[in-house]
């Protein structure tokens, strides 16, 4: 085939936005995505959300190697292996992240990426709809529609109102000026279906006649050199080469992408020597510094039959997913995080480290357990963990899944955090605006009090917010661990970038998906050798942060 001037590894979250961005400037693209179609209702419907990342069809079904800090455990990582990656199989949650993450980021080496550089490609990738007056710090026009559901069940504004009894400020906008406090959350829905990537950018791109979209398993980049000219696929049963004029630019997630990087010879030398693969660029940093979020489900058995147990069972779902397939309206068209949290677990801490997602209906993330009946819960988890991990080769075979050793928990501080989770989370729900909702603690149990007894709690229960991130982690070019400069291209690599949320160098606060596109849309206009001016606008932080928890 002819060579495009780029060609992009994965349709994700970011992968879509820069085939958007770089056709819109008249380039040409291919890009190549192992997953199938994701027209299917099961993706398309917000209420279902719990189905996707557990079918085989859309998830790659990763998994970690048991984690030593939690009882030996394999914790799963759905990655979505279909039409807009993970922007299709998640939750929907929209949230930027904190200012401080951004300027934190640009402290750590990438040097363009504070908060400054990075709110206006918020700005340009958002259409938001909320009901607030725009003061600047929201897009209005862009392909990535941001909505907020509509709070008619009362247990989300008694979660709100309770977060304010207990002293935490309400925030009207969190992805605004103000983060900390509690509020409505957003979601990237449109008239009752999943806004995703696909949908936002890749199918307008392919509308243009200059997106190819190739579906194959990518295997390695293909090297000239040190310089990537293409990439080796794997395509019905058939090995090619996808050339690339350009670049090529891998935007394959956290897990994927630096497996692919390894594969290409760019890697830990003596790693890539002893499974036999040639030495390209020698990076010790690709595979390390592997973050995620945990959290655990603070569940209350619930006074009043008004969550979502009524619907849970044969009849119910039925009837909800009736009403959403001819109208795309009620309870299907909502994710059901409807409210939030995002506060600091302890004086000193400058900007929020604990969020909150609430969910009217006490029940595992898969779906799978409904616990007591009728029940609501919260996730919580703290945001910036030091626990650092690993994704390395198995083998030098394409088709191996990499290894994942997340090393969950492996630092002091991340228990105390967590422990701090549990007790304010039980302080909110003892307030006046939720007694007459909660019947009892289902889990961890109000028996468990002491610092012994909650963490292990946190060792059985503690699950993966599906969060992974800073594989391929940013930072200057003379850093030893970094593996892309601040343009996102390879320390040491030539005609090769990486665009996704492998690059970050710490997670930000909050859920990964608006800044992974927030990646791609900045990517590519350092592509294109083209920026936007920096929009300096001040965060609210807390004039009492130094002092005091809330």
């Amino acid at each position: 085939m002819h060579p495009t001037d780029y060609v992009i590894v994965g349709a994700g979250s970011a992968g879509c936005a820069m085939a958007y961005r770089l056709a819109e400037a008249g380039r040409t693209v291919t890009v190549i995505e192992h997953g199938g179609s994701d027209r299917g209702p099961f993706i398309q419907m917000p209420g279902a959300l719990s189905f996707p990342m557990n079918m085989p069809r859309y998830d790659w079904g990763f998994s970690s190697q048991p984690e030593p800090h939690l009882g030996g455990r394999r914790l799963v990582t759905p990655r979505g292996k279909v039409i807009g990656g993970s922007s299709s199989i998640n939750g929907m949650v929209y949230v930027r992240g904190h200012a401080r993450d951004y300027d934190h980021w640009a402290e750590a080496g990438a040097e363009g990426w504070s908060f400054a550089d990075v709110l206006p490609y918020f700005q340009r990738m958002e259409q938001w709809h909320g009901p607030v007056p725009d003061d600047g710090w929201r897009g209005t026009d862009g392909p990535l529609h941001i909505t907020r559901g509509p709070r008619r069940n009362p247990l989300f504004d008694a979660f709100i109102a309770a977060g304010q009894e207990a002293g935490y400020p309400r925030t009207e906008d969190y992805n605004g000026r103000q983060q900390e406090g509690f509020g409505p959350m957003e979601a990237t829905i449109w008239k009752g279906r999943r806004w995703s990537a696909a949908s936002a950018y890749l199918r307008p791109a392919l509308r243009t006649g200059r997106v190819t979209l190739i579906r194959a398993m990518a295997q390695r980049v293909v090297m000239d050199g040190a310089r990537a000219t293409g990439v080796e696929v794997l395509r019905r049963g058939r090995v090619e080469v996808i050339p690339a004029a350009r670049e090529v630019i891998l935007a394959a997630s956290s897990i994927n992408t630096p497996k692919l990087l390894m594969l290409s010879g760019i890697g830990d030398g003596e790693a890539l020597a002893r499974h036999g693969i040639e030495v390209r660029a020698d990076r010790p940093g690709v595979g390390a510094n592997l973050q995620d979020h945990l959290e655990v489900y603070v569940q209350y058995a619930a006074l009043q039959p008004n969550t979502l147990f009524r619907y849970w069972n044969l009849p119910g779902k039925l009837r909800v997913g009736l009403q959403w397939m001819s109208l795309h309206s009620g309870l299907g068209a909502s994710n059901q995080f409807e409210a939030c949290g995002f506060i600091r677990h302890a004086a000193g801490v400058e900007y929020p480290d604990i969020q909150y997602h609430f969910l009217p209906l006490a029940v595992r993330y898969d779906g799978r357990a409904a616990a007591e009946g009728h029940g609501f819960q919260v996730h919580v988890g703290p945001m910036r963990s030091r626990s650092r991990g690993t994704v390395t080769l198995a083998d030098a075979d394409p088709g191996s899944d990499p290894v994942i050793r997340f090393n969950y928990m492996s630092h002091p501080e991340d228990w105390a955090e967590f422990r701090a989770c549990i007790r304010l989370t039980r302080e909110i729900f003892a307030q006046e605006a939720m007694r007459p909702h909660v019947k009892h603690e289902i889990q961890p149990g109000a028996a468990l009090q002491s610092d012994d007894a909650i963490d292990a709690f946190i060792r059985e229960h503690a699950e993966s917010a599906y969060h992974p991130c800073g594989t391929a982690r940013m930072g200057r070019a003379d850093d030893p661990m970094a593996v892309v400069d601040p343009e996102c291209r390879v320390i040491g690599a030539e005609g090769l970038r990486v665009a996704d949320s492998s690059i970050f160098p710490r997670t930000p606060n909050g859920n990964l998906n608006g800044p992974s596109i927030m990646v791609g849309e900045r990517a590519s206009d350092l592509i294109l050798d083209r920026r936007l001016p920096p929009v300096h606008l001040t965060p609210w932080i807390h004039p009492d942060w130094a002092e005091s928890q809330r």
